[in-house]
């Protein structure tokens, strides 16, 4: 199958002899050996073999497989939920000593590793707040181990060239360059063909996209992957094979999906624009995004994320998330039905004022994950809010 499309319906972990159509769930928390023998084989990596879900399930290999399809990598890891796979990917590879690069626009919680976890650890970082490749490479050390960002960001919409930094990855081989990938999902967007180790997945997002588990994965470089193996086969982070059952059929429709909710979100985000109760709008496939062209670039479309500012602050942005009717207020994104978030009092409110407003994060600043719903009806239950709160 030439089609990545047809690959990613079509994979399925090797049918057992009830010859099913659809891989079952291996509800189980181990799996039994042969033979004496070969269990020694197994644990000494002389031949493949599941042992225990902890390592290994073959509804997370399904999982992992379709993932690695979709991204042109050469393996991957599932995690028991996003921020798990990104502490992984820290974690697996920072000593005492060591210094990380990574983009100021970044999700909350990957703020408090990098400012409150690691330094315990004798871990510095720097952030860079510009796409200017020459900041990136300035803010590199000799004691640099990694360089992290999201792209777009987290609730910005902040893009940055994964061109560009491919090619500084080249100029150091020996850091490596890693990227959380979320909002734009494998179908839009695939880092590692720029020449990025990792890319990272909250799962829970729109790989799954009904708001109904948990789930993490990180895919690339396989020396790289082993580390991490090591690291979470002694630390535990698992994801359990019904939430990677439902991630891996979910990712049959992640396409169709993404489609839709590319279409509604770039509909929604020239309404916005249009309205004067609205200060700004965020959108990676608006032309007025200031790196709309780099968008195009490097992305097929826009993502299913929206992020506007409303007039009025805060209290604002409070009345018009309450006047909301259709819509519903929750810190989650990538469902199938429209989310609105205020990230100042939510998401990243462990941030000071200062650091929020670095990052764009107004006290008016609403971030809407745009659902599969018909436009109009999204469109509308938005301008009714704004009318209403005048």
């Amino acid at each position: 199958m030439k089609n990545k499309q047809s690959k990613i319906i079509r994979e399925q972990f090797s049918r057992s002899a009830s010859r099913e159509h659809s891989v079952p769930l291996y509800l189980t928390s181990s799996f039994i050996f042969d033979s004496a023998e070969q269990g020694r084989a197994i644990f000494a990596d002389e031949e493949e073999g599941m042992v225990y879900s902890r390592y290994a399930n073959p509804n997370t290999s399904e999982f992992i497989d379709r993932v690695c399809t979709m991204e042109d990598a050469e393996t991957g890891l599932s995690f028991a939920s996003g921020m798990a796979a990104v502490f992984a990917s820290f974690a697996s590879f920072i000593e005492n000593g060591d210094h990380i690069v990574s983009s100021r626009a970044i999700f909350g919680s990957t703020h408090q590793l990098l400012t409150q976890l690691f330094p315990r650890w004798g871990v510095s970082h720097t952030y860079v707040d510009t796409a200017n490749i020459d900041e990136w490479e300035n803010a590199i050390q000799a004691n640099t181990k990694i360089v992290f960002l999201e792209s777009p960001s987290n609730p910005g919409l902040e893009l940055y060239d994964l061109e560009s930094l491919g090619r500084l990855k080249k100029k150091y081989p020996h850091i490596i360059f890693a990227i959380d990938n979320c909002f734009a999902t494998p179908y839009l967007q695939q880092p590692i063909k720029f020449g990025f180790d990792l890319s990272i997945h909250s799962a829970t997002k729109f790989m799954d996209g009904q708001g109904r588990v948990l789930g993490g994965v990180v895919v690339g470089k396989k020396d790289l992957l082993d580390k991490i193996m090591f690291f979470i086969r002694h630390t535990g982070p698992a994801l359990s094979p019904f939430n990677a059952w439902v991630i891996s059929k979910s990712l049959e429709t992640l396409g169709l999906r993404m489609d839709r909710h590319c279409s509604n979100a770039l509909a929604l985000a020239i309404e916005l624009e249009k309205n004067e109760e609205v200060v700004q709008v965020k959108y990676p496939f608006l032309p007025s995004h200031p790196q709309y062209e780099l968008a195009k670039k490097q992305m097929k479309a826009g993502g299913g994320i929206v992020t506007f500012e409303i007039k009025g602050g805060q209290e604002r942005a409070f009345r018009f998330i309450d006047a909301l009717k259709m819509i519903k207020y929750t810190s989650n994104l990538g469902d199938s039905r429209t989310i609105a978030t205020h990230p100042g009092s939510t998401t990243h409110s462990k941030l000071t004022a200062e650091q929020r407003e670095a990052l764009g994060i107004k006290p008016g600043t609403i971030r809407l994950s745009v659902g599969l719903e018909d436009q109009e009806d999204i469109i509308n239950d938005i301008k009714q809010a704004l009318e209403q709160t005048k």
